[in-house]
């Protein structure tokens, strides 16, 4: 049996002409309402918004991949500050590579010294336990290397260093920069002696070179050295008018 209030569809969301008339008698509900598409709006997703403060939150390896990720074209700022970005933080990272004196053997020496990046200054203590000398620049090491992470600074037994090396010789420092040995400090006096600061073993240092490497806050090894001579020159100054002074009052 046919069933003639059947509704014959066409597209969706329109019907026939009798459909409309079976409404208009009240023998069908009203008519759906046609659906509509969205209006259109551009694609957006977590990357839409894009800018400095978003790339300062990012990894070194999270802003590496972007490199594909932007269009140069529509996104060159963005990518120009990607690059400067991503140099800031392999800086910092390589700053603070170190920051203790790394005890080596003779079979570490050439891996830990003789082959460090060719950026990288490397300061070797050569020791023996026991020789005050030792103890007393070892100490001052101690606190360079905190101060200054960029720097390399490790420590090695003379004997295990070079056979039969006098310990007569010790301390020794030896510095290396990119394979090369720039300098060869036989003896404590070359730090100003037992009484010798960090201050003073800093300062010797930066007479070779641009030796120590500080954090992300210093700008430059530049201004490190220069920060380290003119610290020690204010602390001669001021012993300088200490002794004065004291002198005038022994006189009185």
């Amino acid at each position: 049996m046919t069933d003639y209030h059947f509704v014959y569809k066409d597209v969706e969301g329109t019907s026939t002409e009798w459909d409309d008339i079976q409404r208009r008698l009240g023998n069908l509900p009203p008519k759906p309402p046609v659906p509509r598409p969205e209006p259109w709006a551009p694609a957006s997703d977590d990357d839409s918004s894009k800018d400095k403060q978003w790339m300062d939150t990012k990894t070194m390896e999270e802003l590496e991949e972007l490199e594909d990720d932007l269009d140069l074209d529509d996104d060159r700022f963005l990518e120009e500050y990607r690059k400067k970005r991503l140099a800031e933080l392999k800086e910092i990272s390589k700053k603070a590579r170190y920051g203790s004196v790394l005890p080596i053997s003779g079979s570490d020496f050439v891996r830990e010294v003789s082959q460090a990046p060719s950026d990288v200054w490397v300061v070797v203590h050569l020791y023996k336990d026991g020789v005050a000398e030792c103890g007393i620049l070892g100490r001052c090491f101690d606190e360079l290397a905190t101060k200054y992470p960029g720097t390399k600074f490790v420590k090695i037994v003379s004997t295990e260093c070079i056979p039969n090396y006098p310990d007569f010789n010790l301390p020794t420092v030896l510095i290396y920069n990119n394979t090369n040995v720039k300098a060869t400090l036989v003896g404590l006096h070359h730090f100003g002696g037992r009484r010798c600061t960090p201050e003073d073993v800093a300062f010797t240092l930066c007479q070779v070179g641009p030796v120590l490497i500080g954090s992300e806050d210093d700008d430059t090894s530049k201004s490190v050295t220069e920060k380290v001579r003119q610290d020690f020159l204010e602390r001669i100054l001021t012993k300088h008018e200490q002794d004065k002074s004291e002198l005038s009052d022994n006189e009185d």
